[in-house]
């Protein structure tokens, strides 16, 4: 193999490609990236068998070939060459890479090729596009409340399915930890009718975020019950889903919480965070809000280091009470509130917490009670 091409390409789609392979790895072939000369250029591949990632980049191909290098330290050989450097890839007797730049050299063992792991994909079921910024938002509202016990490992990832809802068809997206849930949702878009409820891992998640970060156009998106492939541009993103059942979430959605609580968001979150610095994580950051007369006490004690207070004016209609959460929790949901005024809609101190952003009605969370 015999390759040249522009260093700030390579980059950029290494960049992509080698951080879903992990640091540590008990077959060594899974540490190196597939890089595949043909054509016009390099088809780059890597995997940890539940993610693989695939780009082609432009290049002059002298002679054709494939081989597989270690991801990371290739990564961080183009990452560190001078900008828009001419780089040179050639293999020598399959054994060793070189890589050559400029006055500077390197050469990398390489595996074989044939050994490379290949996440071959089933037939897909579905297969839809939608707007990128469409998906990213769903993802960026509700990522956050993605558990991390593996335990409960069908919690954790997002669960997305459609719904008929006002006559339509809504694509909606659901993660929750057992503390807090979050829902979001979108016109569902032409072909994801009747998809499979599917549970996009929490990895998949990450890197389908990065990679739809300044994104533009549409992203095709491919699924069956066990496997998605999202196509983000030039590159090729194909992951093994959860399988497990989602919980009823509906369930657990409050639906007749009477006591409406309207206040300014950004007052209310510097608040929170204020008082929370006291807060002790041996107690699970619990804040206190007394709610009553128009007016919001947030109170925070801690037995070794002391207490802290502070009122904010509230829209509030219905009998005072008290009710706890986690101060981390609470913030995590007021970061996704884009409405000036946020909208709490209580039971009683004991039952789960509807937040709901004022004037849109596409998002909701529910956060759970503590005892404080």
């Amino acid at each position: 193999m015999k390759v040249t091409l522009e260093r700030n390409n390579l980059l950029k789609s290494l960049g992509h490609v080698h951080r879903v392979v992990e640091r540590r790895n008990t077959y060594p072939i899974l540490a190196n990236v597939l890089i595949k000369a043909e054509g016009d250029g390099l088809d780059l591949r890597a995997t940890d068998l539940d993610i693989e990632v695939t780009e082609h980049v432009p290049a002059m191909v002298g002679t054709p070939g494939a081989t597989t290098v270690p991801a990371h330290t290739l990564y961080e050989i183009i990452r560190k060459l001078s900008d828009g450097a001419e780089v040179k890839l050639e293999t020598e007797g399959g054994e060793q890479m070189a890589i050559a730049s400029s006055r500077s050299r390197f050469h990398l063992a390489c595996l074989a090729p044939d050994g490379f792991p290949d996440l071959k994909a089933d037939g897909f079921s579905h297969e839809f596009s939608m707007p990128a910024t469409a998906l990213a938002e769903l993802i960026e509202r509700t990522q956050f409340a993605i558990s991390s016990e593996e335990t409960r490992y069908y919690l954790n990832g997002i669960y997305f399915h459609t719904i008929d809802a006002d006559g339509g068809t809504m694509l909606r997206a659901v993660a929750t930890d057992g503390h807090r849930m979050a829902r979001a949702e979108c016109a569902a878009p032409d072909g994801a009718a009747g998809m499979p409820g599917i549970i996009v891992p929490r990895k998949t998640v990450s890197e389908v975020q990065k990679l739809l970060d300044g994104a533009e156009g549409d992203v095709a998106i491919e699924l069956s019950d066990t496997k998605i492939r999202f196509s983000i541009g030039g590159v090729v993103l194909l992951s093994k889903l959860i399988e497990g059942t989602f919980p009823d979430y509906d369930r657990v959605t409050p639906k007749n919480n009477d006591k409406e609580m309207r206040v300014d968001r950004a007052t209310f979150a510097t608040a929170v965070d204020r008082v929370s610095t006291i807060a002790s994580e041996r107690g699970g950051k619990a804040v206190k809000l007394g709610i009553g007369n128009d007016q919001l006490d947030l109170t925070v004690t801690n037995p070794d280091h002391g207490t802290a207070n502070e009122e904010l004016a509230v829209t509030f209609a219905g009998d005072g009470f008290e009710i706890g959460f986690n101060a981390r929790y609470l913030l995590d949901i007021l970061g996704q509130i884009r409405s000036d005024n946020v909208i709490f809609r209580f039971n009683d101190s004991g039952s789960p917490t509807l937040v709901e952003e004022e004037g849109q009605a596409s998002a909701l969370y529910v956060l759970m009670p503590m005892r404080v």
